[in-house]
């Protein structure tokens, strides 16, 4: 069974895809962070199955913010990065995998937002209102 080690016989298999999905959630976030703290593009592209160029892209970032090692390091990128980072972490438990979750990211539009995505209010900018409209979500809320 995929998920030996997980869980003993006879668990209730609710709790199983619970466990699942909180280790994808740890294993996404542990997997693209330097010991300093900085997100590396490098492996946050691989974990999301894009080239550099897409999360440049996704990220509303010149190409060069994520190829050149002094601008993937830079304030603005990090930033950037680390948005996207916290928006697929925080629809991760909805949406069950870290490619639906950037799906979800990518694609879907807000109805609150006038049919913008998440990926388009990052680009301008429009985080804080993001994240209240996903703590609403995640309080029961609707959109």
């Amino acid at each position: 069974m995929f998920f030996t080690g997980l869980v003993e016989p006879g668990y209730p298999a609710c709790k199983v895809l619970f466990r699942l999905r909180m280790t994808a959630t740890t294993h996404f976030l542990a997997k693209g962070y330097t010991r300093n703290g900085l997100i590396v593009a490098d492996d946050l592209a691989k974990c999301l199955h894009i080239t550099k160029v897409e999360l440049a892209a996704a990220a509303g970032l010149p190409r060069d913010a994520v190829s050149r090692k002094s601008r993937v390091d830079s304030r603005r990128t990090q930033r950037r990065l680390g948005e996207i980072v916290e928006v697929i972490h925080r629809v991760l438990p909805w949406a069950g995998t870290v490619q639906f979750a950037f799906a979800w990211y990518r694609s879907q539009p807000l109805p609150s937002f006038g049919g913008l995505t998440a990926e388009d209010l990052v680009k301008v900018g429009r985080v804080e209102a993001l994240r209240g409209y996903l703590s609403r979500i995640a309080a029961g809320g609707n959109t």
